[in-house]
């Protein structure tokens, strides 16, 4: 069985390589050998390998950096993914895409639920939701997952920042006025698997249980790693970025639990699992 994993080097794609099932010809690909960007280098990869599924986890996911390299953003996160969802229909291939909690606007008072509406702030959500439309328009029975504050080996991440400044002594200024789920790359990365072994298609939200600041997210980080550093909390006016972000940007996973019987394990369970592996 032969599964391409296109964005192979990243943070998401690295939890699944040894969790994959023994019966996977896994083939992790990365640039420069698949640029999703280009649909002849991506349409000759999937006819070589025939996979049976493909699974995206190639993104541009700096947030900040898509406000001004807009372009680009949008060819990797949008016409890219639609590229890969196309070539994965014309072999008849299964096909999941991850996306984001940054498709909504941030102002609803309870969990986005997978029928809410998008509404994206800044490029980086407008370029996912435009991934997320290419892909169910070329392949209508895709798994799409959107997830959300990911952190997990393999890249740079919230959980990182933290610890390398507290480690250093240094002060931190951390906004408390935005709230989602810190979600483990590992803990999601079975959770996929979990849907795809069920037979999942169209759109799931999968997060670790809970929800938190960021200030909230920074104090446990500290803690967990037995750190001391003075920690303030701010609002996100008085710590402005390039791109805007959701306030309050929790998804709600009941569709993904009713489906598997299961949510993911609470975030603060999922964080020092992953402090503790490092």
């Amino acid at each position: 069985m032969n599964v391409l994993l296109a964005g192979g080097n990243g943070m998401l794609a690295q939890a699944f390589l040894n969790k994959v099932p023994r019966a996977w010809n896994l083939r992790a690909m990365d640039l420069p050998a698949l640029d999703i960007t280009d649909a002849q280098t991506v349409n000759e990869a999937v006819r070589d390998l025939s996979p049976v599924l493909i699974i995206n986890c190639a993104a541009f996911t700096r947030v900040d950096d898509c406000e001004v390299e807009a372009e680009q953003a949008l060819a990797v996160n949008g016409t890219g993914a639609g590229h890969l969802a196309q070539a994965a229909a014309a072999v008849g291939a299964g096909f999941v895409h991850f996306s984001t909690d940054y498709i909504f606007d941030g102002t609803a008072t309870t969990a986005y639920d997978e029928a809410a509406p998008a509404h994206p702030l800044g490029v980086y959500g407008a370029s996912k939701w435009d991934g997320e439309c290419q892909v169910r328009k070329h392949h209508p029975e895709a798994l799409v997952i959107r997830t959300q504050w990911l952190y997990g080996n393999g890249g740079r991440h919230f959980v990182d920042t933290i610890l390398d400044r507290a480690r250093r002594g240094t002060p931190l200024r951390v906004v408390h006025d935005q709230i989602g789920a810190p979600t483990w790359t590992e803990d999601l990365s079975e959770a996929t698997l979990a849907l795809i072994d069920a037979g999942a298609t169209g759109t799931y939200h999968l997060a670790n249980a809970g929800s938190c600041s960021w200030y909230d997210f920074a104090q446990r980080i500290v803690a967990e790693a037995g750190l001391a550093v003075e920690i303030t909390p701010c609002t996100t006016a008085e710590s402005p970025r390039p791109a805007r972000r959701p306030a309050y940007a929790v998804l709600s996973t009941a569709k993904a639990q009713a489906l598997l019987g299961r949510t993911l394990p609470p975030w603060e369970t999922a964080l020092r699992r992953f402090i503790r592996s490092v």
